[in-house]
């Protein structure tokens, strides 16, 4: 298939009705298809054989809990929506409205552009413009391709204003655990570090995961371990690249894997204990934690003309019971 052009995104005054994520596109390659939808740019689908990798859900269903959304220019949570920035005080809308928190970014819910479809990618792209808490036009665009390691995502963000501008990005894809209880769900985080966060889920303080419940360096069952938690001193293999596992009986092992741009994740299993959905638990490559537009822990500064790029991926894990890498390459 060679590149075509958009397709309007303007509603048809003729049509019955619209699908709730607008439209979407579905590539394939090998036994890979994915499926992106037009509303947010994300995630709706990732299938090996027919089998889903990431807990998604269907093409008449609206996103819930943030599935496979994009969080962009900033993921998790701002405190009260407040923030400084070059001596300007900034009030974001509160879309965390019980937890007082700007929660996500601002184009999870936006409509993207079709930039460029193939059998085996497509690329999505979005303006930001500002708006009420926002002042900088940024440039985005996200590439989704199927390769025979699986899912890799590329995201790039250039500011095409006239003044530097705060930005980070997170992702916000579930992997699927079937039918395994969550006690059972065997996960690796190689993360040193985990934020303790208060009951916003906003920052408390760093905390070392040596001899804690959350050290999941080596890999175990899951147990009563619950997470809603940020890591960072991430752990790199030869690469340069992180991997966060999740292995199950019913779906096997995957690996969630994202390069230097992301020194942190968050590992989310929520859903499962709330039996909201799909049973997935978010594995989130983050560029920087929740609150970083005020503490600037590791926040990206875009200078005018500037831009940025970050690439992760899923992939599933050999069969063999000695594997732990993905299949790559």
């Amino acid at each position: 298939m060679s590149a075509v052009s958009p397709e309007p995104a303007r509603p048809s005054f003729a049509a019955a009705s619209a699908a709730p994520t607008g439209q979407q596109w579905t590539i394939g390659r090998g036994p890979f298809e994915a499926t992106v939808v037009e509303v947010g740019g994300g995630l709706r689908s990732l299938t090996l054989a027919g089998a889903p990798l990431v807990a998604g859900y269907g093409p008449d269903e609206r996103c819930q809990s943030g599935r496979g959304q994009q969080l962009m220019p900033w993921p998790n949570r701002i405190r009260d929506g407040r923030y400084t920035w070059e001596g300007k005080a900034h009030q974001l809308p509160l879309t965390e409205v019980a937890k007082a928190n700007a929660s996500h970014g601002l184009v999870r819910w936006a409509i993207w552009e079709l930039i460029e479809l193939e059998p085996d990618s497509v690329t999505v792209g979005y303006r930001l413009y500002p708006q009420p808490g926002w002042d900088h036009p940024l440039d985005l665009r996200t590439t989704y391709v199927l390769d025979e390691s699986g899912l890799v995502v590329t995201a790039a963000a250039r500011n095409v204003g006239s003044s530097p501008a705060p930005f980070g990005y997170g992702a916000h894809p579930y992997l699927a655990i079937g039918s395994t209880p969550l006690h059972d769900v065997w996960v690796k985080v190689p993360a040193a570090t985990w934020l303790r966060t208060d009951e916003r889920g906003l920052p408390v303080g760093p905390e070392s995961v040596e001899g804690a419940a959350l050290d999941l360096r080596q890999g175990r069952a899951l147990g009563g371990t619950t997470l809603d938690t940020p890591f960072t001193d991430v752990q790199r293999d030869d690469d340069g690249m992180w991997r966060c596992e999740v292995a199950t009986d019913t779906v096997g092992r995957l690996v969630l894997w994202a390069d230097a741009a992301f020194p942190w994740l968050q590992v989310f299993t929520g859903v499962v204990e709330k039996g909201l959905g799909e049973p997935g638990i978010a594995v989130e490559p983050m560029t920087c934690p929740p609150e970083a537009f005020n503490s600037g822990e590791s926040l990206v500064t875009l200078g005018p003309g500037e831009e940025w790029t970050g690439t992760w991926g899923i992939s599933p894990v050999r069969d063999d019971p000695g594997a732990s890498r993905p299949l790559i390459g």
